[in-house]
């Protein structure tokens, strides 16, 4: 028993596994220094840049819409929609300005 020989015999080291486990090691690097995030203050800067256009586009489609069901309401066509507008617009721009001034108060020095 102890003369017989394994079915297989193991595999020896080859050149073109060696190249391809380095390529691998190689890409899962670049991986994830591509995935690594760079720099904390430019998140910040993007979900404030996202909080800006939300407010912007939610005051003004606010706006819009509860004009709009104003004028429904009421039977005053255009100026529901076109006060609702501009409300929608003074809200959006109230709610940006506030976030810019609690912003520039927390940040370090």
């Amino acid at each position: 028993m102890s003369d017989e020989k394994p079915a297989r015999e193991p595999i020896g080291e080859d050149a073109r596994i060696d190249a391809l486990e380095a390529r691998l090691r190689a890409a899962r690097e670049r991986e994830e220094e591509r995935n690594r995030p760079q720099d904390p203050a430019a998140d910040a800067n993007y979900r404030s840049g996202n909080r800006v256009l939300t407010d912007l586009l939610g005051g003004i489609l606010g706006g819009l819409v509860f004009g709009w069901l104003f004028d429904k309401l009421a039977g005053t066509m255009p100026w529901g929609l076109l006060v609702g507008l501009f409300l929608g617009i003074g809200v959006a721009f109230r709610n940006i300005f506030r976030m810019a001034n609690t912003r520039s108060d927390d940040r370090p020095e």
